[in-house]
């Protein structure tokens, strides 16, 4: 199972997962990311969508994907940041010969990814119970809100959802201001990296012993798990951390500060550096005060402390004062735009920015995020755009199956080998 070779990955070169198939199940964000990033290291992503409907994101818009003629498609720009490195093929799980078709590519399978609530998929057959005995070295990933134990297992989980449930709203915002979310879905896109990072594991695993696993990962749990230093901070002292806007709660000075036109960030980390920021902005007195001398000090007397150094740093300019503090060894940056984020020399030298050629842009290309990840033997490549809605229907079944293209339109039982 997975081991056999395919066109899709004999043109692609060797990559760290060439071999891995995945049959996706998945939708929106936590799956759907988790699926693209074994993708881009090299895995073959079968995409399985509702026929007519699809992945609920590709409306997620706008913006939408254009033409050259400015002709808008219905690829949203939210379907295409979790999708590339897939081929699509639609199936209706709600027909049995949708059902067969699933149990099919999964003779051929690795991976199965899903995000249906607790018990959805054991409705069809599909659950990993009744999988486990016919294809025991698969690893079977389970997405959801909630996991599948608990009082709250059969609840649907969103990602707004989760950040208020999970306490990361608690801590953020500004003090006097309500809880806010993180600004993108960074609950789905944790989980989506917590379960890649469980599917390589299970893989590691199923290659020593030949057995598959389940894979049981919630948004909730991933949210609760990457509250990091804030929850260990509670859990050490059982004291609620407020909301600090900017502000760090166990380091300063480490916010934003107003300049005499632009915000900057002054991030020092430890006392050295504070010394270091004393003297570049003439404020020697404060490295002297004890008050302000040590870290913890500095964390007791933190409003007084930033009203001093946000009164020094109003009296220049961002950029002046961002090349006196570099020069001087003192973290700090500016607060960018989306737009002077792309626009940055260092952000461009490590190709942030990724353009595919996308049948959608009528012969033109999409941007896309890069994949973080540098393999210096194993690089990562983009070797196919997000999908069309079952665009690969006949291709996954000539490579997956061995049936002729010519018969994938027949019913599967009826359909015939292909003869070399």
């Amino acid at each position: 199972m997975g081991a056999d070779a395919s066109p899709f990955h004999a043109t692609t070169g060797e990559m760290s997962l060439s071999g891995i198939r995945v049959l996706d199940l998945s939708r929106i964000l936590a799956g759907p990311s988790a699926t693209q990033l074994l993708g881009d290291l090299g895995a073959d992503v079968v995409k399985v969508e509702k026929p007519g409907e699809g992945d609920d994101t590709r409306r997620w818009g706008p913006p939408y994907v254009t033409d050259p003629e400015g002709q808008v498609s219905a690829e949203s720009a939210y379907y295409l940041c979790a999708n590339r490195n897939k081929r699509s093929i639609g199936i209706d799980l709600s027909m049995a010969e949708g059902v067969e078709m699933v149990l099919s590519l999964l003779e051929h399978a690795d991976v199965l990814v899903e995000n249906h609530k607790v018990g959805g998929l054991a409705r069809y057959g599909l659950g990993y119970e009744q999988l486990q005995a016919r294809f025991p070295r698969l690893v079977y990933c389970s997405i959801t809100g909630f996991g599948q134990t608990g009082p709250y297992a059969y609840r649907a989980g969103y990602d707004f959802l989760i950040q208020g449930m999970g306490g990361v709203m608690s801590l953020t915002g500004d003090p006097e201001g309500a809880p806010m979310k993180v600004g993108v879905g960074i609950a789905d896109l944790m989980t989506g990296m917590y379960a890649a990072v469980g599917i390589l594991a299970a893989l590691r695993h199923r290659d020593r012993t030949g057995q598959g696993q389940q894979i049981d990962i919630s948004l909730l749990d991933t949210q609760i798990a990457w509250l990091a230093n804030a929850g260990t901070n509670f859990l050490m002292s059982r004291e609620l951390q407020p909301r600090l806007g900017n502000g760090h709660p166990n380091i300063v000075p480490y916010q934003v500060f107003d300049t005499a036109d632009l915000p900057m960030i002054l991030a020092v980390g430890n006392d050295a550096q504070f010394n270091r920021f004393c003297e570049c902005a003439g404020l020697e007195d404060l490295a002297d005060d004890p008050r302000f001398g040590r870290n913890s000090a500095r964390v007791a007397h933190r409003a007084q402390l930033c009203e001093r150094i946000e009164r020094r740093l109003s009296e220049r300019s961002r950029a002046d004062w961002l090349a006196a503090l570099e020069a001087a060894g003192v973290p700090c940056g500016p607060v960018n735009t989306l737009a002077q984020v792309f626009d940055d020399p260092h952000v461009k030298a490590r190709g942030a920015e990724v353009a595919m050629r996308h049948p959608a842009a009528g012969g033109g290309t999409v941007s896309l995020l890069a994949n973080p990840l540098k393999l210096s033997a194993t690089p990562v490549r983009y070797r196919q755009p997000p999908p069309m809605q079952d665009e690969h229907r006949q291709e996954v079944l000539a490579d997956w199956l061995g049936r002729c293209p010519t018969q994938t339109e027949v019913p599967l039982q009826e359909q015939m080998p292909c003869r070399p």
